[in-house]
């Protein structure tokens, strides 16, 4: 279903779309909710459930690892934190995101995109080597002209910077673009940017997709191609 929320044709004129990745484009939350098992068993700490790790994910792998020590047992100090980064990805790669997959008519829906002449990218808080190998993984890199991690620019989602670099490796301008997303960051990096934005009913948020503030909300991938067509 499409909830359009502000009433406006925003899309006219803007041949770019940008997406978030997880939460979005694919459901990655049963392999980060693997990765952060061995991670904490390691620690010795308890399991978080798979619906405790949806609820965490969304800033970046060191809040996620971070939170997930937080409700686990007591957070630990910036220099153990970094090492427990680093083992964190490691068990997250070493998976190959065998558990990850694209969202239903996520894959149809980019090349119904691409077809109609539009240039897609990805803009993501996950770590650009990680985004990648999903991307490549799943198949997906082939649908995107530029694609942006959480430490590919000097800035991360909320801050407008990182969409601003990604727009730039494209040769694009806000002006021509619309950001896709699931969470508040997506929304308030949208804005920032003057970039307008629609998001998925169905992904990592704990605000209800209603109330981020986004112009339209869409219940499935899909129902994309209806609100250009709108």
């Amino acid at each position: 279903m499409l909830v359009p929320l502000r009433g406006h044709r925003l899309h006219l004129g803007r041949d770019v779309l940008v997406f978030d990745l997880d939460g979005t484009l694919v459901d990655s939350a049963p392999d980060l909710d693997r990765a952060l098992g061995l991670l904490l068993a390691e620690e010795g700490r308890r399991p978080v459930s798979l619906s405790e790790t949806r609820s965490m994910i969304g800033d970046g792998v060191d809040r996620l690892v971070a939170r997930a020590l937080a409700r686990t047992g007591s957070p630990v100090a910036p220099p153990e934190q970094a090492g427990l980064v680093a083992r964190f990805l490691a068990h997250y790669s070493a998976g190959r995101h065998a558990l990850t997959l694209p969202y239903p008519g996520v894959v149809e829906t980019l090349a119904a995109l691409q077809g109609r002449g539009l240039r897609l990218a990805v803009c993501t808080n996950k770590p650009i080597a990680q985004t990648r190998e999903v991307l490549s993984a799943l198949d997906l890199a082939r649908w995107f002209g530029a694609v942006t991690g959480g430490d590919s620019a000097p800035t991360r989602k909320p801050d407008p910077g990182h969409l601003l670099a990604t727009l730039d490796l494209l040769g694009a301008a806000p002006a021509a673009a619309v950001m896709v997303g699931d969470s508040a960051n997506d929304v308030e990096v949208a804005r920032a940017a003057g970039v307008p934005v629609v998001v998925v009913s169905y992904g990592y948020t704990s605000v209800r997709p209603a109330d981020l503030g986004a112009d339209a909300v869409i219940d499935s991938f899909a129902d994309l191609l209806a609100w250009l067509d709108s």
